[in-house]
């Protein structure tokens, strides 16, 4: 079995992130994404957009925003791999991303990451100022309000 890399368009990978991850819905937008695959078949994609936190978008941060995988093994260390790449390709000088902190975070450790910081329980992601729908098709909200890991990514500044 050999994973391999793939170009994938954001629409793409968002009807994969909608079938596959466990506990969130497809990103609203992003940046570009990836797919990896075996024999030819998606076995799972990645995206990466501007960070979700408004106090990162410096312009020169990135997010990987969903990593879902139909659990081939390394496929998720692959994309977080490949995305890697392509953000220090691009200039962008650091990475983040996001896990639920019962989440084992290996794919991530395995390319560099560390975790950045641990973020508590949100009762809900919408606030007066910004309130949010993120819901499946049945009214269930489908962004965990657990606590979180944020992991990081640093590369050097562009010499």
């Amino acid at each position: 079995m050999t994973l391999c890399l793939r170009p994938i368009t954001m629409q793409d990978a968002k009807s994969y992130i909608a079938r596959w991850h466990r506990h969130n819905i497809p990103p609203v937008s992003g940046l570009f994404a990836a797919a990896v695959e075996v024999d030819g078949e998606i076995v799972g994609v990645a995206t990466v957009g501007r960070p979700t936190a408004r106090m990162l978008q410096d312009g020169w941060t990135a997010e990987i925003t969903r990593a879902a995988t139909d659990l081939t093994k390394n496929a998720n260390s692959k994309l977080y791999g490949a995305c890697l790449r392509a953000c220090r390709a691009l200039g962008y000088r650091r990475v983040f991303t996001y896990t639920l902190k019962e989440e084992t975070g290996a794919s991530l450790r395995a390319v560099g990451f560390v975790v950045d910081a641990e973020l508590p329980a949100r009762k809900t992601w919408s606030c007066p100022s910004r309130p949010r729908t993120q819901t499946d098709l049945f009214g269930n909200e489908r962004r965990p309000a657990g606590p979180k890991l944020r992991w990081v990514k640093m590369f050097g500044a562009p010499s």
